[in-house]
């Protein structure tokens, strides 16, 4: 009953997940108002571990138990910790736009798609290939009729594509390498690495100064709770459990749900062209779901039949 019952509940795992990852973005440059990049993350995974810490005494979860799982978990958590991370809040520091870094982020369902077959053994099909490119298509519609898209600095740019890089290597070797690790040992293994990495960077490069202000604590809370232990385990989990290229498409919606989330609560203008992006993406994203495949044999099955 337990186990039926955590599968039923884990179904809705991609919707959770979709909400917490978008509005990270979000609360995340409510927190960059505040403070600089390195000592923003630095800071964030400093208590993600003070957090876990108890759990982990009391839960006693194991650490991983060789040379090889101890590499691939924080293989894992560099990509996404410091690269990708890192690499979004840099651009954003270096005058890149929210768009230009939300158009760069969608191709990551794209490169995922394309190299699944060779690097993990996934085979797109058809029908995936056009649930990607309506993805791509409506997010697109999304960024260019929503915000600025420009490319100011170069530096930028090269961050946005750093951070590209650094989720589509981790989706894919999360899937050809991952083992399941207890949540609590991956956040805590993951989150130390990357404190341990950008500490030092924030000291050298950053003045580390933070003013905290009640928008700073309550966006930190955010990144903390909802992006780091929450988000963060569900995309690592839905990695596991389905194929890399579905669960990377999910990243189409992420700027129509950001833009929809922007609409209901800050109350910025939705064009019209805006609500036809979120339309087409929606239905790129369910073709390459897995109900999508499943409905699309179905069909195909029927038309077979005498």
């Amino acid at each position: 009953m337990n186990r039926a019952f955590l599968e039923r509940a884990f179904q809705g795992a991609p919707l959770l997940f979709l909400l917490l990852w978008a509005s990270g973005f979000v609360f995340a440059a409510m927190g960059l108002a505040h403070t600089d990049p390195m000592t923003l993350l630095a800071l964030r995974y400093f208590l993600v571990v003070l957090v876990l810490l108890p759990l982990f005494v009391a839960l006693r979860p194991g650490l991983p138990e060789s040379p090889t799982q101890w590499l691939h978990v924080c293989v894992v958590g560099l990509c996404i910790q410091v690269f990708f991370f890192g690499g979004v809040y840099m651009s954003l520091e270096y005058g890149l736009s929210a768009g230009a870094v939300a158009l760069i982020a969608s191709l990551h369902p794209i490169i995922v798609g394309a190299l699944a077959a060779p690097l993990v053994g996934e085979r797109v099909g058809i029908q995936g290939w056009l649930g990607l490119a309506l993805g791509l298509l409506g997010a697109a519609i999304v960024i260019v009729t929503r915000m600025t898209v420009e490319a100011a600095s170069l530096v930028g740019v090269l961050f946005a594509v750093l951070s590209l890089l650094a989720m589509t290597s981790a989706t894919l070797y999360e899937k050809r390498f991952g083992v399941a690790q207890h949540p609590v040992t991956a956040n805590i293994v993951q989150c130390g690495l990357g404190f341990l990495v950008l500490a030092p960077l924030a000291v050298l490069l950053e003045p580390v100064h933070i003013d905290w202000t009640g928008e700073f604590l309550i966006a930190m809370g955010y990144l903390v709770i909802c992006n780091s232990l929450i988000a963060v385990t569900l995309l690592l989990a839905l990695v596991r459990r389905g194929l890399a290229s579905r669960v990377s498409a999910l990243f189409f919606l992420v700027p129509p749900l950001s833009a929809l989330i922007a609409w209901l609560i800050l109350g910025e203008v939705m064009p019209v062209a805006a609500w036809g992006g979120i339309a087409v993406a929606t239905v790129g994203v369910a073709l390459i779901s897995e109900p999508g495949q499943r409905a699309r044999e179905a069909l195909v099955a029927r038309l077979r039949s005498p």
